[in-house]
């Protein structure tokens, strides 16, 4: 990548890129020197630091304190890459404990905008361990409630990654970023480069969203207002219907309106509910499914919910896993969730099967049961077994008038019960699938108009 690209920008370039003209107040953690030539003895690395420091105009490879993005402050870290390729050792480690305990002690969201090669050969063991006490730091801000928002430049590799970077609530990435865990020096030679880019992290499910230079300061500013934090939020409103649907008389008839492909679907929906949407992409395992919608949002009159949204296709493990991850980092923000259910069912394939489909399903389920936040489901099409129930809160789903909730689709319930295919219909009004059913049977709270 180009030295003068946005994604090798400095660090205080990359500051000011967000707090533009609202500015940047710096910290500095207190003074512990290093000895000569630092922990190990290592023969020049203080005349490298000084080189460094003549270079950058830097102290370490890290600068840090408090600012404003859009109308919220935060407290922001940045590499400096220039610094001895951004590496951590035990002072960068001083500044990135430091820069936690500031978000901490004035309950602020950290963003952290990362450029580095990983732990600094010159300090060996006491450079890795420094990655020990920013998971530590990280794990408090996550049980106080507070979000981690990274971005993630030119080149973010190592230990950074795998603490600073990935361990993130949202990862944000710059366009042609290197990232990944293994540095150019020390992967394959034969590796696909594709797989340590942004867009390929994006790919795989690792990173939520590739965001040009010119966009970073309004999507972040977005982030910060949906993840808080926050008081006490009321539960997500439920949307409104939208189709002109009437009830159906029959089951087959409301598993055919269900089905009808002029039906409003997930997207229609969710435009309609929101002013702005902040998509979370991944499962984290390596696995996406464009079937299933996460993220944040922000209605028009400010308030943020979390979604989860189906598609109308079968959900696989990767969705029911990205499911789950949204769900909880909701509750321990302190977001309301809306789910939307639309799914004949979780995928059944053997690729479903290998990819843990059953301890997913598990997963999503649970995620559900343990909110402390009020979750909301409307189910706007087809609801088919565990696949759907999954994410249908317990006592607050509601149904659109085109849509069905069953223990299992007409057709396999028909199988299942040795019935010829002449007789899904009928096993369809047996099922009591519809959406008056569901109201009568207590499944639903209300049919949506």
């Amino acid at each position: 990548m180009p030295a003068d690209s946005p994604a090798r920008a400095t660090a205080r370039e990359t500051i000011a890129l967000l707090t533009g003209a609202a500015g940047f107040t710096e910290h500095r953690p207190p003074s512990h020197p290093l000895p000569p030539d630092g922990p190990l003895g290592w023969a020049g690395y203080d005349a490298a630091r000084e080189r460094a420091a003549a270079r950058t105009g830097e102290e370490e490879s890290v600068v840090y304190g408090t600012g404003v993005v859009g109308d919220r402050a935060c407290v922001l870290l940045a590499f400096e890459f220039g610094f001895l390729g951004g590496s951590l050792g035990r002072l960068t480690g001083d500044r990135l404990a430091a820069a936690y305990e500031l978000a901490l002690t004035r309950r602020l969201p950290l963003l952290a905008l990362v450029a580095t090669g990983g732990s600094r050969m010159q300090e060996g063991m006491v450079a890795l361990t420094q990655l020990q006490r920013v998971a530590a730091a990280s794990t408090r801000l996550r049980a106080a409630g507070l979000p981690q928002i990274a971005v993630v430049r030119d080149p973010t590799t190592g230990g950074g990654w795998a603490t600073v970077g990935a361990g993130a609530d949202v990862v944000l990435a710059l366009p042609g970023a290197q990232v990944g865990f293994a540095g150019s020096r020390v992967r394959p030679a034969d590796a696909d480069p594709h797989a340590y880019s942004a867009e390929g992290q994006f790919a795989a499910g690792q990173v939520d969203a590739v965001v040009p230079p010119g966009e970073l300061a309004r999507v972040v500013a977005h982030w910060l207002r949906a993840l808080g934090p926050h008081g006490a939020l009321p539960a997500a409103p439920l949307p409104r219907a939208l189709s002109a649907a009437r009830l159906p008389g029959t089951g087959r008839e409301a598993v055919a309106a269900a089905r009808d492909p002029r039906r409003p679907r997930a997207e229609a929906y969710l435009a309609d509910y929101f002013g702005v949407r902040l998509p979370l992409h991944g499962d984290r395992c390596g696995g996406t499914d464009p079937g299933l919608l996460c993220g944040f949002g922000l209605r028009p009159d400010g308030l943020p919910v979390a979604y989860v949204a189906q598609c109308g296709t079968p959900t696989r493990p990767a969705g029911y896993r990205a499911a789950a991850r949204t769900i909880r980092l909701a509750d321990r923000l302190g977001v309301p969730v809306l789910t939307l259910v639309d799914t004949p069912g979780a995928a059944n394939d053997a690729e479903a099967e290998r990819a843990g489909a059953g301890a997913a399903i598990a997963d999503a389920f649970a995620a559900v049961a343990a909110a402390r936040v009020p979750v909301t489901t409307l189910v706007i099409g087809e609801g088919g077994s565990g696949g759907a129930l999954a994410l249908a809160a317990p006592d607050n789903t509601h149904v659109t008038a085109d849509s069905y909730f069953s223990v299992i689709a007409p057709e396999p319930a028909a199988a299942i019960l040795k019935r010829p295919p002449s007789e899904t219909g009928a096993t369809a009004d047996q099922l009591r699938l519809r959406p008056q059913d569901l109201l009568d049977l207590g499944v639903a709270r209300s049919i949506v108009s």
